[in-house]
């Protein structure tokens, strides 16, 4: 008998497909408040669980006595309860390494939009303002060349320190919970503590996950300790930042520029004040936002969940423990 899986994210028909070849497949492209009460019963039933963005948390879990797997479709965990889940026995996964590319390219490009005003003087021109040639008032700054500080150097930020160390012949500084000594070789790029990154950087650029550990690690004191002709970027979780500091920050010049991908409510409410500010660049969360990566991160997240339901070990195992 196959086993019973919930799919609550739209996925592309090829991995409905390959789901379908292994497992008994419910299907939901979204979850509301229409197709939610019936996900629920469905659970019920389920021994698998593919998606991204549903809080996994003891209350649901108690909905599904019979889950096995939970199959993240993302490289973030953090809606997961990995202490509850391994308390349970049920195996968490995500999907890392298939992404890091496609972000990188975004934040390389947010950074380039924020350094040379791309958005603004995009409106500049479409709003009949360019009357004649451009001055010093529509200047931006250079990125190449600049210093890059990288909070987070895990793949995604290995990835941007490949592309402004090569592309841009930019210098890198990073923090990690650990050294890396394999992107110091590769790289040039020096550890160093929180505070002399912000001091140094040029560019800072917050790539960490978040974990309690993490919320609103970049606040007013942070904003304080960067220089004024700093520009800012997030492309790790909204929470990770104290948004009013970061408002603040940029009204009052404490720093030149912030690039968002990431905000603490999503999607941003319309009067939120970052989207009044000139010098902030804001994109919709788009990260991994092309149909190459969205569907391998797809296809990944379901190779996870087909595994840990054969009794496996996933490749992108969370819980660690389980392969003790």
């Amino acid at each position: 008998m196959k086993p019973k899986v919930i799919v609550y994210k739209k996925v592309d028909l090829s991995v409905l497909h390959l789901l379908r070849e292994h497992c008994e497949l419910t299907y939901y492209e979204k979850l509301d408040a229409e197709t939610y009460p019936t996900f629920v019963k469905q659970l019920h039933h389920a021994h698998g669980l593919m998606g991204s963005g549903l809080k996994v948390d003891k209350a649901l879990l108690e909905q599904a006595p019979h889950l096995k797997v939970v199959s993240n479709i993302s490289v973030g965990y953090d809606n997961l309860d990995l202490p509850e889940l391994s308390a349970r026995g049920i195996m968490a996964t995500n999907t890392p390494n298939v992404l890091n590319d496609t972000v990188a390219d975004t934040i390389m490009g947010i950074m380039l939009a924020a350094a040379r005003r791309i958005t603004e003087l995009d409106r500049y021109v479409k709003d009949g303002k360019w009357k004649s040639q451009i001055g010093e008032k529509e200047f931006g700054v250079d990125v190449h060349h600049k210093t890059l500080g990288i909070i987070g150097m895990g793949g995604i930020g290995a990835s941007i320190a490949q592309r402004a160390y090569f592309g841009f012949g930019m210098n890198i500084l990073y923090h990690n919970r650990s050294r890396k000594p394999e992107y110091e070789q590769k790289y040039s790029a020096r550890y160093c503590s929180m505070d002399e990154l912000l001091q140094q950087s040029d560019f800072v650029c917050l790539m960490t996950p978040l974990t309690p550990e993490t919320v609103k690690l970049i606040g007013e004191r942070e904003f304080k300790l960067m220089k004024k002709s700093a520009i800012f970027i997030n492309g790790s979780r909204g929470a990770t930042v104290d948004e009013d500091a970061l408002v603040h920050a940029l009204k009052n010049k404490e720093i030149l520029a912030a690039g968002l991908d990431v905000y603490l409510q999503e999607p941003v409410p319309e009067d939120h004040p970052l989207l009044s500010l000139e010098n902030a660049v804001t994109v919709p969360h788009i990260g991994s936002a092309t149909y190459e990566t969205r569907m391998g991160m797809a296809m990944l997240a379901a190779e996870n969940l087909i595994s840990g339901l054969r009794g496996e070990l996933p490749p992108n195992l969370l819980n660690k423990e389980f392969s003790k």
